[in-house]
């Protein structure tokens, strides 16, 4: 049986992609800061091991490889946070809220993958998918703090696959989509038109089946020339 780990599985992309694994038999562990969310999405499946936490916590992190045991095939770094909402530009962006952003974004995933190495390397086809952002590539006003901090894991994701030709390593674009984070960002705003997170997961199946080689992949791109 395969297993993966994700992070952030409570809500939105990541709650649909760990439906979509455990439809196809994957045993998975997740994690989510909110333990009343994390129970609720993961109660009626199988073989799904739920541990409570923040990601940006050493002791979380241990704990959920501990869940993870001795071979993982699949780690998705999909916790995030945005940062302050409304969103601020970077001459009034609170240095401890970008503090936080850089932990979360950034230095938990490097921390996280650093102990699931061993454990991936394990795996016959291991992978890593890192969840990145347009605002990683695009200089949009108010997003400086977010988009550096995926900008900053994309470059970790691609140097992580030149030190590690074992593994397959992904920066995964899922485009907008209709997420509370979505939301935040945009306070107020109808975002109804952005797309279903689930209609994106088949995108990064996509990656997992076929196995192209590790780089920066956009959701939309994935679907558009989709067999």
């Amino acid at each position: 049986m395969h297993q993966a780990l994700i992070t952030g599985a409570s809500q939105g992309f990541g709650r649909a992609l760990l439906g979509a694994l455990v439809a196809r038999g994957w045993a998975c562990v997740v994690d989510a800061r909110d333990t009343t969310a994390l129970n609720a999405a993961t109660a009626e499946l199988p073989n799904v091991r739920a541990v409570a936490g923040d990601v940006a916590d050493s002791a979380h992190r241990a704990a959920l490889m501990a869940a993870a045991g001795e071979r993982l095939d699949l780690l998705v770094h999909n916790a995030s946070t945005l940062g302050p909402s409304p969103l601020l530009s970077l001459a009034a962006y609170p240095l401890d809220a970008l503090r936080r952003v850089y932990e979360v974004d950034v230095i938990a995933p490097v921390a996280l993958t650093q102990l699931a190495l061993p454990a991936l390397q394990r795996a016959s086809a291991p992978t890593v998918v890192v969840l990145s952002s347009d605002a990683a590539v695009e200089a949009y006003p108010g997003w400086g703090g977010y988009g550096s901090a995926k900008a900053a894991l994309d470059h970790l994701a691609a140097v992580l696959a030149v030190e590690h030709l074992d593994l397959r390593v992904y920066a995964f674009d899922p485009g907008d989509m209709r997420t509370a984070m979505h939301q935040a960002a945009f306070p107020g705003e109808d975002i109804s038109d952005r797309a279903d997170p689930a209609t994106v997961v088949p995108a990064l199946l996509r990656l997992l089946d076929e196995r192209p080689r590790s780089g920066r992949y956009r959701a939309a791109d994935l679907l558009a020339t989709a067999r």
